[in-house]
């Protein structure tokens, strides 16, 4: 496709479709952005094992169980001497 095809497309859109043109447009302009919108969906099968690890963290947070973020930010600012 070249830039010509773009400008075409552009053209053709029906007004109710440019603003979310506009969107991946500018998305596109970030190469890195632009990589990680073309990379193939993960097609990693989510197996049982999965789904019941989620679902027990799920309760577990239900239950309150779960460290304040707060907690875990103070703790990736301590230097690497002092954790443990």
């Amino acid at each position: 496709m070249t830039k010509a095809d773009l400008h075409r497309l552009v053209e053709e859109l029906p007004d109710a479709s440019v603003e979310v043109a506009a969107v991946y447009l500018e998305r596109a302009k970030d190469p890195v952005l632009a990589a990680l919108d073309a990379a193939p969906p993960d097609d990693e099968p989510y197996t049982d094992e999965e789904r019941a690890a989620d679902a027990a963290a799920l309760a577990a947070y239900r239950r309150g169980e779960f460290t304040p973020i707060e907690d875990l930010i103070a703790e990736l600012d301590r230097p690497a001497s002092a954790a443990g």
